[in-house]
């Protein structure tokens, strides 16, 4: 059997969920940092991987992945549904849950687009912080009434963690680390921390990730 190696970034929010994702499997992974500060992941090298430039890259089961939400469903299709409900309409949940993050908050808040804020502003880090913190924080206050429903459990949906959660955690740390202000999000700032406390989170925190 091939060798499983994931690409990543320690700050990266996508590395992040996949990291979570490997762990929940109890998967056996060899992480190669990216360092997106060199310009590692513009690299030739990289961009044979991933054509895009992005991280993560997932090299599993002879093939070779990107886009993280694409990858964790093959995860739950060849791994016996782990991240996603069964029923359709719960797979529907928790892919808008999901999808809000990772296609609404995490692309106009991406690195490159918070570089590319501070450059038009003059270098300013005060303009970069401020579109974070406006982003971050109108995005999480939409996810928080998303959450305003019966299938909302312990976690996201229902009473173990999904793909949502998956998502979720790592923008709770993007939004802490930038100062967004969560204060009208209590359910989510919940979640995201009961979802600390597991095993399989903790251990994917960037806090834990060779740099």
């Amino acid at each position: 059997m091939s060798e499983t190696v994931l690409y990543d970034y320690w700050r990266s929010s996508a590395s992040y969920r996949l990291r979570i994702a490997l762990h929940m499997l109890g998967a056996d992974f060899r992480t190669v940092p990216i360092d997106l500060l060199a310009k590692a992941h513009k690299s030739q090298e990289h961009l044979a991987r991933n054509p895009q430039g992005l991280v993560p890259v997932l090299e599993i089961d002879g093939h070779v992945f990107s886009q993280s939400l694409a990858v964790i469903e093959y995860l739950d299709e060849t791994r016996g549904g782990v991240f996603l409900p069964r029923d359709p309409v719960g797979r529907q949940r928790v892919r808008t849950l999901s999808y809000a993050i990772a296609m609404e908050i995490h692309p106009i808040c991406n690195s490159h687009v918070g570089m590319h804020v501070m450059a038009l502003a003059g270098d300013s880090e005060e303009a970069r912080i401020a579109w974070m913190q406006k982003f971050i924080g109108e995005g999480m206050a939409a996810f928080e009434r998303l959450l305003d429903s019966p299938a909302t459990g312990v976690f996201c949906h229902g009473d173990r963690p999904t793909m949502a959660d998956i998502c979720l955690v790592p923008q709770v740390y993007n939004a802490r680390r930038w100062n967004a202000d969560l204060s009208v999000c209590p359910r989510l700032v919940d979640i995201a921390d009961r979802c600390a406390g597991l095993e399989p989170f903790a251990a994917a925190h960037p806090d834990k990730v060779v740099r």
